[in-house]
């Protein structure tokens, strides 16, 4: 194969196909690190072991290059449709991985390896080409370029187009019928005999029909996966940019799973929230103001609003994706009793870690509720720290009082006396306390307050679970979950 027509006017195209090239290969990158931290959790190692495989990956592609000496133009092409087969078909691949084998990881890695050996095969050829027509110095710096402004363009485009409007595995299909889309455009600009030419553009055609087709099908596909991942029927799905939400109802039991864990059960989940928010009501003599850090579910704000004296619930959860759904969805609402809804409620959709560095000694809470995912990667980590709790004592009066939830005492015990001693060690009386939650087991939380603790009131009469006699039982540990250090 050799050029159709003068240097200026094919160089150009071809240097653009430099920038798709790297702005899909960093999508797919992405793609995989989003699913690994998603599916996986740890995003930190996650995406770690994603760009260090791809981009070793993309060197061994380079180097193995020099190997491709005849019809250089025609490798390109070819290269160019694997690369939007398997890219394309990625998230497809990995979500059937997850759900229906055990070699996920081996699948992902072997996945991003291939991925990034054919994207570091692409540019050297690319540059091959276009040395005889550029110059030298010119043609490298212009491709290099072009190389990183497009992964420029990706790690802008995915968190805040992609993700939340086509969702991973579109975005995967889409950019994979894009770089099929450069491989027939790339037919078009070279001579070359005419069998050539029609078996390249005919591969070409059905990798994007294939494509197309499979853009079409992925709600149907989310739906498979979804069924064959929880054992219940699948209401509602939706990726936001921070996870991914689940709702499944069976019969009187609709349950919310984030990034496919459960976060709670409709049959039990009174037992958690009761358990997360009373014991503060009776430790004060009463309260008007109240922060709720995470819990965008609500179901702790609707415990809160059974207290008259409250005033002002300040809801601060990272999602607004979580809290429009538990807003506006019908089952949902029900569950929490239209909590959202109540004027005194204000919510606040912002990563409560920045919230509170910009909120302390500026407002004052008599009672806080922290409900925060368990703390099992570095960004979660940080609502448990020092620091953080450092920063809470800062929007505390001496006698406010704060509970939260802090992981199972019996199935993860360092972390739960760990986050204690955290608690304990700025300047709070503590009282570690746990409850059993059928659909959890055994879990636990932290009392705690600036001055020592002490029953004020008595429970409210309308609690489905809670009173003195279980408030007092709570705090005895069994000898397989008392602290081990």
């Amino acid at each position: 194969m050799r050029l159709s027509s003068g240097q200026e006017d094919i160089s150009r195209p071809l240097f653009v196909s430099a920038f798709v090239i790297a702005t899909c290969g960093l999508i797919y990158e992405l793609i995989a690190g989003a699913m690994a931290s998603y599916l996986l959790g740890d995003s930190i190692t996650q995406f770690s072991l994603i760009i260090g495989i791809y981009l070793s990956a993309m060197g061994v592609g380079a180097y193995f290059s020099k190997y491709i000496s005849r019809n250089l133009i025609e490798r390109f092409v070819e290269i160019e449709l694997a690369v939007a087969i398997i890219g394309g078909f990625e998230a497809a691949l990995l979500f059937t991985s997850f759900a229906y084998s055990s070699a996920f990881q081996w699948v992902l890695f072997g996945l991003v390896f291939i991925i990034g050996m054919l994207v570091g095969t692409e540019l050297p050829l690319l540059i091959r080409i276009l040395e005889k027509q550029t110059d030298l110095k010119e043609l490298v710096a212009r491709v290099f370029f072009l190389d990183y402004i497009g992964a420029l363009a990706a790690s802008l485009t995915f968190p805040i187009v992609l993700v939340p409007y086509l969702g991973l595995l579109r975005s995967s299909m889409a950019f994979g019928i894009l770089n099929a889309a450069v491989a027939l455009w790339t037919t078009f600009l070279f001579r070359a005999p005419r069998a050539v030419l029609l078996r390249l553009r005919i591969l070409s055609g059905l990798t994007i029909v294939a494509l197309v087709i499979g853009l079409g099908g992925a709600s149907w596909f989310e739906k498979t996966i979804d069924a064959a991942l929880f054992a219940d029927p699948v209401v509602f799905h939706q990726r936001t940019p921070y996870q991914k939400l689940t709702l499944t109802h069976r019969g009187g039991d609709t349950r919310l799973y984030i990034n496919g864990a459960l976060q709670f059960s409709s049959v039990d989940e009174y037992r958690y929230h009761e358990a997360l928010v009373h014991p503060t009501f009776v430790n004060r003599v009463s309260a008007s103001n109240v922060l709720v850090l995470g819990g965008g579910d609500g179901l702790a704000v609707r415990e809160i609003l059974k207290y008259p004296e409250v005033e002002k619930i300040v809801l601060v959860d990272l999602d607004p994706e979580m809290t429009r759904l538990f807003r506006d969805h019908d089952i949902l609402s029900k569950l929490n009793q239209e909590a959202f809804q109540n004027p005194k409620v204000e919510v606040i959709n912002e990563d409560a870690f920045t919230w509170l560095q910009r909120t302390q000694n500026q407002q004052f809470f008599d009672i806080v509720i922290i409900d925060f995912p368990d703390p099992n990667n570095y960004s979660l980590g940080k609502l448990y720290s020092n620091h953080f709790f450092r920063m809470l004592r800062k929007i505390l009066h001496e006698d406010s009082v704060l509970s939260i939830q802090s992981t199972s005492p019996m199935f993860s015990p360092n972390s739960f006396w760990c986050i204690a001693k955290t608690i304990a060690h700025e300047n709070f009386h503590v009282k570690p306390y746990h409850v059993y939650v059928p659909t959890f087991g055994e879990w636990g939380f932290i009392l705690a307050s600036p001055q020592s603790l002490e029953t004020k009131r008595s429970f409210l009469d309308s609690l489905k679970f809670l009173d003195a006699n279980i408030y007092n039982a709570m705090f005895h540990f069994p000898k397989d979950m008392t602290r081990n250090n």
